[in-house]
């Protein structure tokens, strides 16, 4: 239920998993992880709201839904590492929004008009908030001049050709955009701790990828590669969220569940894939994403900064917030996913 009188979800995994540690509102105390993970994976969802869980969120919010405990109370656990003490309010989210909607049609304009390509990268860890980010991204965009390139699984055939060629022919003409949910980023990051890919596999991607991306740069391909950084215990309300919200059930794959025992080795690949493929002509870029709103918008505004395109409203695009946004080693060490705290103990 979305309005106001639904299921709560604040204070949080304390009431849905077992119990020895709990969340409070102002997330000043702690929960168990080894017991968040076992619950979130074993109970089933009448269990879970059994013990109080509900999700809360009024029609206008319904895209961004708070989880909430039997207090009543919602969980906060996006505190956990965050340089602020309050979320971006949705009314200035939305204002901000929309003037920066219309920066990215200007763009888009320029891109169509100049022949340029634009690719953007959308990477992270499951949850992080990478297609609402998308969503935001493509909402006013004309589609005949933009479009998301979401992959499944490879198919046979993929699989027995060379690991670019299945995302080369997703690349954007001359006067396109091309968004890519997930990328060839998933060999080194899903792929190498799931067990998907061989060393060797491994070991080729990660060489050829900064050549691969060169060759796109010098070719006059405009390449964002963004990083959207969640919090261990912000990872598992979102994923608590999915289980029990009937309209995002399908989110939650069985994939996501195998990951909850492995964030120290996605932290692992995700830290080597910044070392061995952070170069000049494709740097990465971290969005502190535990706040989705403030991280949409400073997306919004990193990827603008990088076009050169006419009639900028500086007063909308300005700069970047660098507490959110920043390369991996000034924000990503901050941002709440190699914290010793996120450890399971």
């Amino acid at each position: 239920m979305f309005c106001g009188d639904s299921v709560s979800v604040h204070r949080a995994l304390v009431v849905v998993f077992a119990g020895s540690a709990t969340i409070v509102g102002m997330g000043d105390h702690l929960i168990d992880l080894a017991d968040a993970i076992t619950s979130l994976r074993e109970l089933t969802l009448a269990e879970l709201l059994d013990r109080g869980l509900s999700v809360r969120g009024t029609f206008d919010e319904i895209d961004d839904p708070v989880l909430v405990g039997a207090d009543g109370l919602p969980v906060e656990t996006w505190r956990e590492g965050y340089p602020y003490d309050e979320r971006l309010s949705r009314d200035a989210y939305e204002e901000s929004k929309r003037f920066l909607q219309i920066e990215l049609l200007k763009a888009q304009s320029w891109i169509k008009e100049t022949d340029q390509r634009l690719v953007v990268l959308f990477e992270g860890r499951d949850a992080a908030g990478k297609g609402g980010s998308i969503k935001r991204f493509m909402e006013h965009l004309n589609p005949r001049g933009a479009s998301v390139v979401a992959l499944s699984a490879p198919s046979p055939r993929e699989q027995g050709q060379w690991y670019f060629q299945r995302y080369v022919q997703h690349l954007p003409t001359r006067g396109e955009i091309t968004l890519f949910d997930r990328s060839c980023y998933n060999r080194a990051v899903v792929e190498r701790v799931m067990g998907f890919c061989s060393d060797g596999d491994y070991e080729e991607f990660m060489a050829h990828a900064p050549e691969f991306e060169g060759m796109l740069v010098r070719s006059g391909t405009i390449l964002v590669k963004l990083w959207f950084s969640v919090s261990r215990r912000e990872q598992l309300t979102r994923f608590t969220i999915r289980r029990i919200d009937p309209v995002r059930q399908w989110k939650l794959s069985p994939m996501d569940l195998a990951s909850l025992d492995r964030w120290d080795e996605y932290t692992d690949a995700k830290n080597t894939m910044f070392r061995r493929t952070h170069h000049d002509a494709a740097p990465w870029t971290v969005v502190r994403a535990n706040d989705k709103k403030r991280g949409r918008l400073e997306a919004m505004k990193f990827v603008l900064n990088c076009l050169d395109y006419p009639d900028r409203d500086p007063d909308v695009v300005g700069r970047p917030d660098p507490l959110i946004v920043g390369p991996p080693d000034v924000v990503a060490a901050d941002a709440g996913e190699d914290t010793a705290s996120d450890r399971v103990r």
